[in-house]
């Protein structure tokens, strides 16, 4: 129901792994490399004297031994081989994980029928802004979230975990949900019935859901709404800047503040999202959801979507 990946300390973990790697990689080149050349050079000059020795003797020589002898004292231990042939990989995947695309799997049905349980999602992670992995601070502003965009983001009440939900309301925005329908800066969301969805993550048994078209600035979107469902939002939580938000039995009112984004869920009924948790901060956002890659359950979901 959260719309959350399960994503944990990978990134930290690559983090570490690259720079393990990497140091390792870049000692073997300036200098471990540099020790086993001149202990093959010592014991080839040694072998050298060794053999004029025998030659002047009479003794015939196998000429193939000195080739033998600078291989074995040249080759790398296994751990530096290891290191110095993953650490590229690593680094490549840490990069384009961190500043180009991330993937990310969908675990829960807050953002059906758009994303299903099992899609398997890229991240655009510059299209926000170019952050720095780890600590996420944003060093090079590039463009802002804009309502419609699908979102991840990191859970405000739990920054180690990745929440994925749509833009509704952007800086500076008054948003209204009475009776299921929105009102953004006063104006009406428009809405389209469309074919009942068929929802089969629920419980208890396969479960029809009415189904709509929303447009959020332009952005044409699916939603589902559960009719035995109150309007209402049961026991919002006392987050941050609550005091911008009413609520009563028809919905909720809140002014979205400055750098701060309201997220609601498509599956409009089954999300905890702003409504309960509040604003997220510009600081925690991931990137914008933009491509599914691969669901091994329905290959047909494969494709780009709104």
């Amino acid at each position: 129901m959260n719309g959350q990946t399960i994503l944990g300390n990978f990134a930290l973990i690559l983090f570490v792994l690259t720079i393990g790697t990497g140091i390792v990689w870049f000692l073997d080149i300036f200098y471990f490399a540099k020790q086993r050349r001149l202990k093959a050079n010592h014991a080839l000059a040694e072998f050298d004297a060794r053999n004029e020795k025998l030659k002047a003797e009479g003794i015939k020589l196998d000429a193939s031994g000195r080739a033998a002898l600078e291989a074995s004292i040249l080759r790398q231990p296994t751990w530096i081989e290891y290191s110095g042939s993953f650490f590229p990989v690593i680094a490549l995947v840490f990069f384009v994980r961190s500043f180009l695309y991330e993937p990310f799997k969908i675990p829960s049905s807050s953002m059906e029928p758009t994303l299903l349980v099992g899609d398997l999602i890229l991240v655009n992670k510059f299209t926000y802004g170019v952050r720095l992995p780890i600590i996420n601070k944003k060093i090079i502003e590039i463009n802002q979230p804009q309502r419609g965009d699908v979102m991840v983001f990191r859970y405000p009440e739990d920054p180690s975990m990745d929440y994925i939900k749509r833009v509704i309301g952007v800086p500076g925005d008054k948003i209204v949900y009475k009776n299921k329908h929105l009102i953004v800066n006063g104006k009406k969301v428009s809405y389209q019935p469309l074919p009942d969805f068929l929802d089969e993550s629920a419980e208890t048994s396969l479960t029809y859901r009415k189904q709509f078209s929303e447009n959020i600035a332009g952005v044409q979107h699916k939603i589902l709404n559960f009719e035995d469902r109150p309007a209402y939002v049961p026991n919002p939580d006392e987050f941050p800047q609550r005091e911008l938000c009413s609520y009563d039995v028809e919905g909720f009112a809140c002014s979205v503040p400055a750098g701060h984004y309201f997220m609601m869920g498509d599956n409009r009924d089954n999300s905890r999202d702003s409504r309960y948790w509040g604003f997220v901060p510009d600081e925690n956002i991931v990137g914008k959801a933009f491509f599914i890659w691969m669901n091994l359950g329905n290959l047909k979901r494969i494709g780009s979507f709104q």
